[in-house]
């Protein structure tokens, strides 16, 4: 089923409108409860996510803020992006935690989804890295640049390389390394997200999604060649849980805890250097 961005935003506003209602004692059983645990009082939800930063902050939660708030997390830790989304359809997940809206528009048309989003949690700026060369106007003729193969990332890594005047982006249409007008001679190697840290020693630059390249130890600031610009940016991270389960208690506490103070104060804190930054 085809979830259009407008429909999206709608949903993710007044999802965001009925959570301000909730406090964070809530608890209680609900249509996403029959997979999940009760525990007393204590509602367990499973949710999947990235590594880096998604299960760091999940954890956070779950250390500091959920048993406090009727909840407890299992996390369980994704390296691919479509898993989660196949995992939360078929109720292993109660919720998923590592995409951003777009990207769920995108599935949701080629997995037939019916998830709604939350609110945005934070941005990971994508940046072009290259372990040859310091300065992207280094790149020689007939370069190699790493990018992602999946359509929506692969058009958002295409518009950091149009800010770079390396290609420019086509009036209408599809994005994607067939459509652009390469301004410098440059050739395109399609790289699986999680390889694309592991492809830097095979190309001369490669754009990198913010959570793989923290998992290989890069940051923006201090490695990125370009980066991409964070104001009004719309690839803010949400929390996803499908749309039956909008009423779930448990599932509107974690969507509360993760704009709480305490979890922005814990992102600024751990990651300083800008590579994850608030989006509340």
């Amino acid at each position: 089923m085809r979830i259009s961005r407008k429909s999206f935003l709608a949903v993710a506003a007044a999802a965001t409108l009925a959570l301000a209602g909730c406090s964070n004692g809530d608890s209680g059983s609900s249509t996403s409860d029959a997979d999940s645990a009760p525990e007393g009082d204590v509602t367990t939800l499973t949710v999947g996510a990235s590594p880096a930063p998604h299960a760091r902050i999940l954890k956070f939660i779950d250390d500091e803020l959920a048993a406090d708030n009727g909840i407890k997390l299992e996390i369980k830790e994704y390296t691919d992006y479509v898993i989660p989304n196949e995992a939360l359809k078929s109720g292993d997940l109660d919720a998923n935690f590592y995409q951003t809206v777009p990207y769920l528009e995108e599935q949701s048309e080629a997995l037939d989804l019916d998830f709604t989003p939350g609110s945005g949690i934070h941005l990971e700026p994508l940046a072009l890295y290259s372990e040859k060369f310091d300065d992207v106007n280094d790149l020689p003729d007939g370069a190699t640049i790493g990018i992602i193969s999946d359509t929506q990332n692969q058009a958002r890594a295409l518009g950091l390389l149009a800010t770079a005047g390396l290609v420019e982006l086509p009036e209408s249409g599809d994005v994607n390394i067939f459509t652009v007008e390469k301004i410098k001679d440059i050739e395109f190697t399609e790289v699986e997200p999680a390889q694309l840290v592991r492809s830097l020693q095979d190309v001369d630059a490669a754009v990198i999604n913010g959570n793989y390249a923290q998992e290989g130890g890069l940051t923006p600031a201090d490695d990125g060649l370009v980066v991409e610009a964070t104001e009004d940016n719309p690839n803010v991270n949400v929390l996803v849980w499908r749309s039956e389960d909008n009423d779930s208690e448990a599932i509107k506490t974690l969507e509360e805890l993760l704009h709480s103070p305490e979890v922005k104060q814990f992102i600024e804190q751990t990651w300083p250097d800008g590579s994850v930054i608030p989006a509340f």
